[in-house]
């Protein structure tokens, strides 16, 4: 897996805990329709999570659908949220300053362009 699969992996499973802490029951297909996934991945990764003890699944023994099920983030599961928070904050921290430095030079560059211009001076370059 590449390192841009693996942030995106880690972006969906960190959106997805966030959900799972507001919102423990919540069906497969909601979840799939909120992260724009399909329903086969959201269980996929359900499953994932569940056998890392990362989350635990339990279904409705009083409910008619004998589908629906509450998924409840473990101890282990809230120090999982952390950490990929924290992950996730390094990583759009560092994209951010790269960006900031790419629009300074570029900033700098219609700024000449905008002198030359103004000074009549633009040509083909």
């Amino acid at each position: 897996m590449t390192m841009k699969n693996i942030n995106e992996q880690q972006e969906i499973d960190l959106e997805l805990l966030r959900i799972l802490k507001d919102k423990e029951k919540m069906s497969q297909r909601e979840l799939s329709s909120n992260l724009g996934i399909s329903l086969g991945k959201v269980n996929f990764i359900l499953k994932a999570l569940a056998d890392k003890g990362i989350i635990k699944v339990r279904n409705f023994k009083n409910n008619k659908n004998k589908r629906a099920y509450a998924y409840f983030l473990t101890p282990k599961g809230i120090e999982e949220k952390a950490r990929l928070t924290i992950n996730f904050f390094k990583r759009k921290t560092a994209e951010y300053d790269r960006l900031d430095q790419e629009l300074k030079v570029l900033r700098d560059e219609v700024d000449k362009m905008n002198s030359k211009v103004n000074k009549g001076k633009l040509e083909n370059e």
